[in-house]
């Protein structure tokens, strides 16, 4: 897993700054994972792209062939042979991840009804057990439904993990690691996101299904 942080280093020299905190977040991920954890997704616009792109690498194989748990290709086919050959021959192992942008009636109901500002702290109070993870992105790291988000996770007993531009944040406060991008302008601060999180991806996947 090294390797591929020292990849990303030798490829963005300025993110040499976050090499200790993106492993300290792949570690927490991979202990997450290691017990039945699932990892929750916050962001909004750009961010809230993020946040369901790092849906996408963790629920399909992303660059390692990701493997069916042990006996389940198998009982798909005692299930139903014809439509079981098919499931086992096309699905792919997946790493629990839901991004909470993307549940639009829940959230028009919740922001409608209740409090706007917490749409992504209910749905960890509905999503998030004790072991879980939030990756909250905030390019300011003060986007207040994030923050709410990482207060309901924290007396969750989950660990939070924050993804935030270089300035001093409030979403630090409450993150088990902050990984903070060294720039200040949202679109650079994007820019580097990308990198980051395709990294973290990877070094996960490594770590489960590399010798599958």
């Amino acid at each position: 897993m090294i390797q591929i942080l020292d990849d990303l280093v030798a490829r963005y020299p300025a993110l040499e700054c976050c090499r200790d905190q993106i492993r300290q977040a792949t570690d927490i991920l991979i202990e997450s994972y290691s017990h039945d954890g699932k990892l929750l997704t916050a962001g909004n616009g750009g961010s809230a792209a993020d946040a369901e792109h790092i849906v996408g690498e963790m629920m399909k194989t992303f660059r390692i062939q990701k493997t069916l748990p042990e006996g389940y290709a198998e009982a798909l086919y005692a299930t139903d042979p014809e439509m079981g050959n098919v499931l086992r021959n096309h699905l792919q192992g997946a790493l629990p991840a839901i991004a909470l942008d993307g549940h639009i009636s829940l959230s028009t109901a919740y922001m409608n009804d209740c409090e706007p500002l917490l749409c992504f702290a209910q749905q960890v109070n509905g999503y998030g057990r004790p072991g879980d993870v939030l990756l909250g992105i905030s390019t300011s790291g003060n986007s207040r439904n994030v923050l709410y988000a990482a207060v309901a996770a924290k007396a969750r007993g989950m660990k939070v993990i924050g993804l935030t531009g270089g300035r001093d944040n409030r979403l630090e406060k409450f993150a088990d690691v902050c990984i903070k991008a060294p720039a200040t302008e949202t679109y650079k601060i994007q820019e580097l996101h990308l990198p980051i999180y395709h990294c973290i991806c990877q070094m996960v996947e490594k770590y489960f299904f590399a010798n599958h």
